[in-house]
């Protein structure tokens, strides 16, 4: 689910700046006299126990000098890093040359080699003098559950993952079905083809195309819902889902009216009235499949206008 994760951030990273450098700025102290280091980490504090979501958090002095230990989850790195230089890094790049409030790309942590984002957030004196930058790293998981909280990773984002993936694992068990069900009727005489009946024949393609259109329609919900295909084509993945599952559907229907035709024909011509019904109903299926077509391409057209 890396892939994915890592979409839903390059989506939502502006979100993420506004809202975490917004949060910064309503609680730490900035462009006033006389700063002290101590009126920022009191906040900090404050905020960590708030919002309990950050991995680890550090003030820099102007030139990339660690001036605080680190108050992190994660005791290994804990109350370290004091005087440790930081200048080497992008975040602390980025904050000097904007001189505003940034968040980086993502990065592994040295910490726990998972994929993180820095926000870096300068603090002025009322002169507009760098006094220090103070930076939170976080992890790409938390930073999604907190500006994105209908992702993936989300409560509900995992129970409909696993929704969606048992109604997918039924539906192929269906399709399954029909499959095993439509070789069998064809082979039923073994290979003695010459003793297979039309009849036999035309119920095998219905069954065997309706398995089709399942299988397409479990291959769909699979990768666009469990395995969280790119959402760029996810449009155009469900219309042409969509689209194969109504042809299909329109294809079975076809055979079934065809058989009806013939069989009617033979038996009973007084019923062809029947399958002149689901003729007309299969037009109008196909009708409707031009329009939504057409509806499709006219949408295409205007986006890329």
């Amino acid at each position: 689910m890396i892939i994915k994760e890592i979409q839903e951030y390059g989506e939502v990273r502006t979100k993420a700046r506004a809202y975490f450098c917004y949060t910064l700025g309503r609680n730490l102290p900035n462009k006033l006299p006389n700063i002290e280091i101590d009126t920022i980490i009191e906040p900090l504090k404050k905020l960590s126990q708030e919002m309990g979501n950050f991995d680890s958090i550090y003030i820099l002095d102007p030139l990339g000098i660690q001036v605080t230990n680190t108050v992190s989850i994660n005791p290994t790195y804990a109350r370290k890093g004091a005087g440790d230089s930081r200048s080497d890094r992008a975040y602390y790049y980025r904050t000097i040359k904007e001189n505003r409030c940034s968040i980086t790309d993502l990065y592994p942590s040295l910490m726990t080699n998972e994929l993180i984002v820095t926000i870096s957030y300068p603090i002025y004196n009322d002169k507009h003098k760098l006094l220090y930058i103070v930076c939170i790293d976080i992890s790409l998981e938390n930073i999604l559950k907190t500006v994105h909280p209908t992702s993936i990773d989300s409560v509900f984002g995992k129970v409909r993952k696993y929704a969606y993936g048992s109604f997918a694992f039924a539906l192929g068990a269906v399709a399954l079905l029909l499959f095993m069900q439509g070789v069998t009727q064809l082979l039923s005489n073994g290979f003695a083809f010459h003793t297979v009946s039309i009849t036999d024949m035309f119920e095998s393609t219905i069954l065997l195309t309706l398995s089709l259109a399942i299988f397409d329609l479990v291959r769909a919900i699979f990768e666009e819902e469990v395995l969280s295909s790119n959402k760029k084509h996810e449009d155009g993945d469900i219309h042409k889902t969509m689209v194969r599952f109504l042809g299909s559907i329109i294809i079975a229907l076809s055979i079934e009216s065809l058989m009806l035709v013939f069989k009617f024909a033979i038996t009973d011509s007084s019923k062809l009235l029947y399958a002149v019904y689901l003729i007309g109903g299969i037009s109008i299926l196909l009708v409707s499949l031009s329009i939504y077509l057409n509806a499709i391409n006219n949408s295409s057209n205007k986006d890329k206008k």
